[in-house]
């Protein structure tokens, strides 16, 4: 049985950083394409960024709202993937999940994924 487990949420002020790691029990991430979503309250979930399966090229992709500001990671010794969010914005509040496919190319939609982890709530105050 799959499991993700996210860690690392918590409050922080604008302008901080914080770091997400996501790890898994059953799954070997590197046979994945692994991803960050966010949901704010009301809202939908959407994509922050994900990398594609290591044979794949382990390519990372982002959503325009967090691009120069959080870097996607995997380490496949841990196996984890973690997501280092710098620069933090109030409108960066939101529930972030993790989650994998073990779809091809690029992993940037909730209907993708295969996996979710029970997400770890991040609240940025002004």
């Amino acid at each position: 049985q799959v499991q993700l487990v996210e860690a690392g949420g918590g409050l922080a002020q604008a302008g901080a950083s914080l770091r997400l790691t996501c790890a898994s029990s059953g799954l070997t991430f590197s046979i994945a394409a692994v991803g960050w979503f966010r949901q704010a309250l009301g809202k939908e979930r959407e994509f922050v960024a994900s990398l594609t399966r290591f044979w794949d090229g382990g390519d990372s992709t982002y959503a325009d709202s967090v691009k120069g500001r959080f870097t996607i990671s995997r380490d496949n010794t841990k196996n984890t993937v973690s997501l280092q969010m710098d620069s933090l914005k109030p409108e960066d509040t939101a529930i972030y999940f993790c989650a994998a496919t073990f779809g091809s190319g690029v992993f940037t939609s909730p209907g993708q994924a295969s996996y979710w982890g029970q997400g770890t709530q991040v609240t940025v105050s002004s």
